[in-house]
């Protein structure tokens, strides 16, 4: 039975296991969207709410107890300063978790990791079917690549 053991191990010591908290902490906090395992993701889900709820504060000994959860001063800083009053009026629930398959290596399932009201970015159009892109003309725009072809070239330069 598993009577008062909550929490994940993931297979570390509890030194990596922080670390590897810390370093997700900061890979979310950052890019707003990572790309981990579903475990992982589980793990950490708590805690970045928790740093979220604790950036909402704006108290000196708030920004403490998340610089020291959060090693990076500028994802604290972005923290603080944009992620927390973009959710000013949410109570809870600010990062959520969207399947994303098995990993090609060892199937383990992976998942993207986000903060709810993530901005989009801009969507670039696809050119239209009669546009092409230019192309240099053959020959020309390319190093050679064989022994053969530098040699030519060398010789054509000389």
């Amino acid at each position: 039975m598993r009577h008062r053991k909550a929490g994940y191990k993931l297979g570390r010591v509890t030194a990596h296991r922080w670390a590897l908290f810390r370093n997700l902490l900061v890979a979310l906090f950052r890019h707003e969207r990572i790309r981990t395992t579903e475990a992982k993701a589980k793990a950490v889900l708590g805690l970045a709410d928790h740093m979220i709820t604790l950036a909402k504060r704006e108290s000196l000994h708030a920004r403490r107890q998340v610089s020291a959860m959060v090693p990076d001063q500028e994802a604290v800083h972005r923290l603080f300063d944009t992620i927390a009053a973009r959710f000013g009026d949410r109570h809870g629930g600010y990062t959520r978790i969207i399947k994303t398959g098995p990993r090609p290596g060892d199937a383990a399932p992976m998942v993207l990791l986000e903060l709810v009201d993530r901005p989009e970015a801009p969507k670039e159009k696809p050119a239209a079917k009669g546009e092409k892109k230019e192309k240099p003309p053959k020959g020309e725009g390319k190093a050679p690549a064989g022994k053969k072809e530098r040699k030519k070239a060398a010789a054509a330069a000389s």
